[in-house]
């Protein structure tokens, strides 16, 4: 198993300090970009390095940024966000509480390349941890003089659409945090009309680490499609819960074991949740690398790396519906097909709760193609997934559960 790449092992809980980040070989990539003057070649490097964005949408980040390189404007911005907010995951918040400087490092470096002028790390307001670090490593980097430009941190809502990257840019603005259409996308036009990169916090970290080691030192890592590492959340279910780095084609088992124990309670895994934001993987799957080429196939995605895990025990129907009440609650509002997807995914599901009978399959997969791709933003993707996938793979708990009686959501 390979090393971690953003969360060495350390004595101390608390936040890594500039001395301890020096140390171990930090700012070293902003120094010598700052010296080389070379942005192109960085570039260059993070598309070789494979690297992906660690939000969940694992788009390639150098081909994000190319899109804001070469935007004709004079101001450009850069943000870092950290707005999580996915019951399950603590990973960004986890990463900026013990690690700011590799998250500053690796905002600052993204700025650079894509010629930004100010930066933001955009935090929940909840985040008092995470907050205090970043607010610390600001004033340590001002000290030694490496503050490439200025950077300011907001604290957006505590809800779910906020961390979208188009509703962070709305709650920098002032405006309510809610998700914008696309296109034009952030990198063409975003934060005041002018061009913004939006990179997740994890996604910055990796970046500071490629400008100090290289491009082939991190594709080395993990799979043909996915290198590097990534972060996961284990949650209460497991003997050691907390936040784990594995290298892309490690296994579920692998996490859930050897990372996490094992389950607390010693029942059987029957299926985990990547993300909540995500389809569910049967048991028989825990031994499939973990990996964007491997788990397509089978409907599913790493996603956040929010780990929810189904044993033997648990009601799934009461578990998918708690899910989808989420959604339900957390959509922002303003796409019609999204608030009528997520109320009657909740409707169809308490149906089948109360016994009301067959039938609920076919709504929920008429209401999800419906909505399909109608929002502003993912979210009607997002809540669609764990719930289509729970109906086929827990079909019996749905089929019992449901009963004979009339048809379910009638």
């Amino acid at each position: 198993m390979h090393p971690p790449l953003l969360l060495p092992p350390r004595a101390d809980d608390g936040a890594e300090t500039f001395a301890e980040y020096r140390a171990r070989g930090g700012y070293d990539g902003l120094l010598r970009l700052l010296r080389d003057g070379t942005p192109e070649r960085l570039r260059a490097e993070i598309a070789a390095a494979g690297l992906r964005g660690r939000g969940g949408a694992a788009f390639p980040t150098a081909r994000k940024w190319e899109l804001a390189a070469l935007a004709a404007r004079d101001t450009k911005y850069v943000v870092g966000n950290g707005g999580e907010h996915e019951p399950g995951s603590s990973k960004d918040r986890h990463l900026v509480a013990r690690h700011p400087h590799a998250v500053l490092e690796g905002l600052m470096l993204a700025g650079i390349v894509t010629g930004a002028t100010k930066g933001w790390l955009y935090l929940i307001e909840d985040m008092v941890e995470p907050r205090r670090s970043a607010e610390q490593a600001l004033r340590e980097l001002d000290e030694q003089g490496l503050m490439h430009m200025p950077i300011a941190i907001h604290l957006g809502p505590p809800t779910y659409v906020a961390g979208e990257e188009t509703a962070a840019l709305a709650a920098i603005e002032g405006q309510p945090a809610k998700p914008r259409r696309k296109p034009p996308f952030p990198g063409e036009q975003g934060l005041f009309e002018r061009p913004t990169t939006v990179n997740n916090v994890e996604t910055l970290a990796h970046v500071a680490w490629i400008a100090r080691h290289g491009a082939a030192a991190f594709a080395a890592i993990g799979t043909a499609e996915s290198k590097g590492t990534l972060l996961f959340t284990l949650g209460d279910e497991v003997q050691r819960p907390g936040v784990y780095e594995l290298p892309f084609g490690a296994t579920y088992r692998e996490l859930i074991e050897r990372c996490g124990g094992g389950l607390r309670n010693g029942r059987a895994v029957r299926a985990v949740l990547p993300a909540m934001s995500c389809a569910f993987l049967p048991a028989a799957h825990l031994d499939v690398p973990i990996a964007y080429e491997t788990l397509r196939p089978l409907g599913t995605s790493p996603g956040c790396g929010g780990v929810r895990i189904v044993d033997d025990a648990t009601d799934v129907v009461a578990l998918t519906l708690g899910i989808a009440e989420f959604f339900m609650r957390e959509q922002c509002g303003q796409c019609p097909p999204c608030r009528m997807e997520t109320n009657q995914f909740v409707h169809v599901l308490k149906a089948v709760q109360q016994g009301k009978g067959p039938g609920y399959q076919d709504k929920l997969q008429k209401l999800a193609e419906f909505a399909r791709k109608k929002g502003f933003c993912s979210l009607i993707e997002m809540a669609a997934a764990p719930v289509l996938s729970a109906v086929q793979c827990f079909a019996d708990d749905f089929a019992r559960a449901a009963g004979p009686g009339a048809p379910a959501g009638s």
